[in-house]
């Protein structure tokens, strides 16, 4: 097994203190349930009052949060259109199409971390404050990372290039600089503002030098004394050779230019040209990429990643992929020079410079608070053909991993889980088992909800938990007396067992109001009744009644008989039937024949010999003795006369 790369954090449980009571906890798809126990290590202890709380701890609290929900919705539909347009992606057009994507990414990144910073800033209270603001830290942090893993890995920007989409990403990440701006062209005079100095100074540590002349150019108009020095400056930063993205030169050239510039800012430097403005000669310092100059900038570069692309735009503009790790680590040592220790940002960064992709994922693995990061970035890359040779060893390739892990936490949301359903989908190896264990998880509060989840299970076959939907909703119809929604649930679940439950809730409620609720579904039960023999009895019974509305005697009375003799219709029933028979034995016209009214009389004899004990008090069973004893008379008396006129009838028939 690998060993940890750090010690886990300790999660401290307000109210419980765990060196005097021995802790109890029961893991949950996203969650943890925590509470005391009244088990004391030492075995002769009073019993002290506990901690009477049950806690839950969340692993991933922040799909709880309002803001980054609109991270998970926006970012969900990229990764959706991703998958599918993979057949698509060919050549050129997939270069494209994968730097478009990352795009969307890290758009949605930056949309939220400004909706979190105005969050932030309308915060009430000030703890409330510094958790959005925390929030906005780590999401800049992200698109950060996400900005230089776009850079290095899926535009794979050659030497020239490199350097310009470098300058953009500080550009981008570093933007004091443009209230700093605002401030000191928003006064009376720029030139004599007292940060002056540091925006221009700026500017050129950005490569912005069209932005710099311009704020010499009005120094150059407030100080004469200076102009010449001005103008000169002016003119070395007009002429200093980049590659932009339209030239055609090669980098051969670019560089011979590049030199002979150089020499020519070297040259001004040896001359004290600069040496009465030591503003100025500071700036021809960091023009020609002067170590000692560029680091008594710290306060206004601000971090290291900075002074390395300022370091590389003036000392080596057609840098190489390749060479760009020893570059970012010496350019960290120098920046921290040994004064403090990198944080993990800083590891990260320094990855991706070294091109170790699985370091990077790693390291953001530790340092962020939720998976969503890693999953879309991992998955992104994959695409790119980055990954295909990393394999975990249980199983799972890393892409499909960090792509469980984070739909799992989507799914310990009561709304969110249902992206997480689509993640679940692209994964080829465990996703389908992964989705059947936490959808049977999800909590059906709603019948609304229960169609949703009853829909995605029915739309990927996933029989057993389509069975098990159903059944769970049958059972809460049932202990709300909808018995139609109850037997519709069960035919779906195709439940013999319980439909048989719900058809006989049916007959005893008949029994009992001498109607039947939930008409239309049992009119139109059609195959479904065949689930189990009570289901079909009460449809056919049910079918008896509307034939017998209908006039139609002869059919209701074969109908009613075949119910009997076919040994479908509870012995509990019987009674109902027989009696249901009365009517139609009591016609002028014979229905019954004489045959049948024997098949009748011996259902009757049946029933009366084996008549079950009854329980309840004597004067109930009194009452309910001779009102059985009434309706067996009743019944025998009926089935004697339509058995004499049957007889006469059928014998009448036969002399004709």
């Amino acid at each position: 097994m690998e060993e940890l790369d750090g010690e886990p954090t300790v999660t401290l449980i307000p109210g419980v203190n765990s060196k005097k009571h021995q802790m109890c906890f029961d893991w949950g798809p996203g969650e943890m349930l925590v509470c005391e126990t009244s088990f004391n290590k030492k075995e002769k202890s009073e019993m002290v009052p506990s901690c009477p709380f049950i806690y839950i701890i969340r692993k991933d609290v922040d799909v709880y949060s309002q803001v980054l929900r609109k991270l998970f919705n926006e970012s969900h539909g990229i990764f959706v259109g991703l998958q599918r347009i993979e057949e698509e992606l060919t050549g050129k057009s997939r270069k494209s199409q994968l730097v478009r994507v990352s795009k969307n990414y890290r758009s949605v990144i930056r949309a939220c971390m400004e909706e979190m910073h105005q969050v932030a800033i309308a915060a009430k209270d000030p703890a409330s404050g510094r958790q959005f603001s925390s929030q906005v830290s780590i999401l800049s942090a992200m698109e950060l990372i996400w900005n230089l893993c776009e850079i290095l890995f899926i535009e794979v920007a050659p030497a020239g290039p490199l350097l310009l989409h470098l300058l953009d990403w500080v550009r981008l990440h570093v933007c004091e600089v443009d209230s700093l701006s605002a401030d000191v062209l928003g006064s009376e005079n720029p030139s004599k503002h007292e940060s002056f100095w540091n925006l221009v100074t700026i500017l050129v540590l950005q490569g912005r030098l069209d932005e710099a002349r311009q704020m010499l150019s009005k120094e150059a108009d407030t100080s004469p004394a200076s102009a010449g020095m001005c103008r000169i400056m002016g003119e070395l930063m007009r002429t200093m050779p980049i590659l932009s993205p339209g030239n055609t030169q090669t980098l051969t050239e670019l560089e011979l230019k590049w030199q002979h510039w150089h020499e020519e800012c070297e040259r001004y430097l040896q001359d004290c040209t600069f040496a009465s403005n030591p503003h100025l000669e500071s700036l021809c310092k960091i023009m020609l990429g002067d170590e000692a100059a560029l680091l008594e900038q710290k306060e206004l570069l601000s971090n290291w990643y900075h002074f390395l692309v300022t370091r590389l735009l003036y000392s080596n503009p057609t840098v190489k992929p390749i060479d760009l790790q020893y570059y970012a680590q010496s350019s960290l040592d120098l920046f921290l020079g040994g004064e403090s220790s990198p944080e993990p940002l800083d590891n990260i960064l320094m990855a991706a410079f070294e091109f170790d992709i699985h370091q990077v994922i790693k390291e953001c693995s530790i340092a962020l608070s939720n998976w969503w990061f890693v999953a879309h970035l991992t998955d992104l890359l994959d695409h790119c053909k980055l990954l295909q040779s990393h394999n975990l060893y249980f199983g799972s390739n890393m892409r499909e991993f960090l792509l469980l892990e984070y739909a799992s936490g989507l799914f310990a949301h009561p709304s969110l889980w249902q992206l997480g359903v689509d993640y679940f989908d692209y994964c080829p190896e465990l996703g389908r088992v992964s989705l059947e264990l936490h959808i049977e998880r999800i909590p059906l509060n709603t019948e609304q909800k229960a169609l949703k989840v009853l829909r995605i299970c029915e739309q990927r076959q996933m029989t057993e938990q389509v069975r098990s939907i159903c059944k769970i909703l049958a059972m809460k119809a049932v202990r709300n007396n909808r018995l139609g929604s109850a037997l519709s649930w069960s035919i779906r679940a195709k439940d013999a067992a319980f439909a048989t439950l719900v058809s006989d809730r049916f007959l005893r409620d008949y029994c009992e109001r001498g109607c039947f609720s939930d008409l239309d579904l049992i009119d139109n039960l059609g195959p479904a009744m065949m689930l189990s023999d009570r289901l079909t009895f009460l449809g056919k019974y049910r079918e008896f009644h509307r034939v017998y509305g209908e006039k139609r005697f002869a059919d209701a009375a074969s109908l009613l008989l075949s119910l009997m003799t076919s040994q479908i219709a509870p012995r509990s029933f019987w009674m109902t039937l027989l009696t249901d028979a009365l009517p139609l034995l009591e016609q002028k016209q014979v229905i019954f024949s004489a045959e049948q009214t024997y098949e009748l009389m011996q259902c009757l004899e049946d029933l009366t010999s084996g008549k079950p004990v009854h329980g309840g008090s004597d004067t109930q069973q009194c009452q309910d003795d001779d009102i059985e004893t009434t309706k067996v008379e009743m019944l025998r008396l009926a089935l004697a006369r339509n058995l004499a006129r049957a007889i006469v009838r059928e014998g009448s028939l036969e002399g004709s």
